[in-house]
């Protein structure tokens, strides 16, 4: 689609209906006036990493976006705060995460926003879900995310 960034959002929570608020994210961005398409991943359960409590559900969001980095990240606090997450320490449990992944090519590193995110070739419940959407998709400035899922092996995911 024309004027449209291909975009990926990451999709977590430990607590609470986790499956049912991503059906409410899906469904937000669906109908999202600037969002011109999306697909989900198949659904993930994660053990935490660097964090305690219950284990994850995740997924990957595809989403055909309109606006810019922004407006996408924007999107993605203002329906996690409609949905219950509150901000205390890093890594806490949380109902709904909705991280912006990756903005087309794009690498930019503000106050509010760093893409790609960071850790996300790092963290195996992102790859997985993220090469089912897209085998081909390319991490700015690292290349292949395929390349990073071999050594992620050792953490703790299946689907669901």
């Amino acid at each position: 689609m024309s004027n449209s960034t291909l975009c990926y959002l990451g999709l977590g929570g430990n607590l609470g209906h986790p499956l049912a608020l991503f059906d409410e994210v899906v469904q937000h961005f669906a109908a999202h006036t600037l969002a011109a398409g999306t697909r989900e991943s198949p659904r993930y359960r994660s053990a935490p990493v660097d964090a305690t409590g219950p284990d994850y559900v995740n997924s990957v969001l595809e989403i055909q976006w309109l606006g810019n980095a922004e407006s996408l990240l924007q999107a993605c606090l203002a329906l996690e705060n409609q949905l219950g997450r509150v901000r205390t320490t890093r890594n806490a449990p949380r109902p709904i995460d909705v991280d912006v992944l990756l903005v087309g090519n794009e690498t930019r590193h503000t106050e509010q926003l760093t893409v790609p995110h960071p850790r996300m070739h790092l963290r195996r419940f992102v790859l997985e879900p993220l090469l089912l959407l897209n085998p081909e998709v390319e991490i700015p400035g690292l290349g292949l995310a395929s390349e990073y899922l071999h050594a992620t092996q050792d953490q703790d995911v299946s689907p669901i």
